[in-house]
């Protein structure tokens, strides 16, 4: 091994010495030895991997349930019944039925009518942990399956 490494050094010095002499006489580079000239050794890159974004934007559907933090007092179903309701939501939303329509005729979220279910931008730090590991976890397009949260089931589509 330590005679290869001996040889390998003394390889790069006689390359070396013919390319300072092919200068010093202005040879062409075809003076220099096919074993010292210069070959790009081919590059291999590992596939970059992307950082996980940092916000999402997303869209729900709220199945309140009563007794689930800020229901609204209108609100009477058992947890059980907002839970089919929701499974329900997320059935028809995987089955392609368009999501803004699936909010306005279900969402018990006090404003989803005037945002259309839109949460806009939004980090892993501004909703319950389950929520935003959901929504995080969805391609941008995809509709998850029921989350709960302390406010009741949600389904939610990944815009951005």
């Amino acid at each position: 091994m330590r005679a290869a490494v001996l040889v390998f050094a003394f390889g790069l010095v006689a390359c070396n010495d013919e390319r300072a002499k092919a200068s010093a006489s202005s040879a062409s580079a075809s003076a220099i030895p096919p074993a010292c000239e210069t070959t790009t050794a081919p590059t291999t890159s590992a596939p970059t991997a992307t950082a996980p974004p940092t916000e999402i934007a997303a869209q729900h559907v709220l199945v309140a349930y009563k007794g689930a933090q800020r229901a609204p007092k209108s609100v009477t179903r058992s947890k059980a019944e907002a839970k089919t309701r929701a499974e329900e939501v997320a059935a028809k939303a995987k089955a392609g039925e368009d999501f803004t329509a699936l909010v306005k005729a279900y969402s018990e979220d006090p404003e989803a009518q005037s945002r259309l279910g839109s949460l806009g931008k939004f980090g892993r730090d501004k909703f319950d942990k389950a929520f935003t590991d959901a929504a995080f976890a969805l391609k941008v397009g995809e509709t998850s399956g029921v989350v709960e949260t302390p406010f009741g089931f949600h389904v939610l589509k990944r815009n951005q």
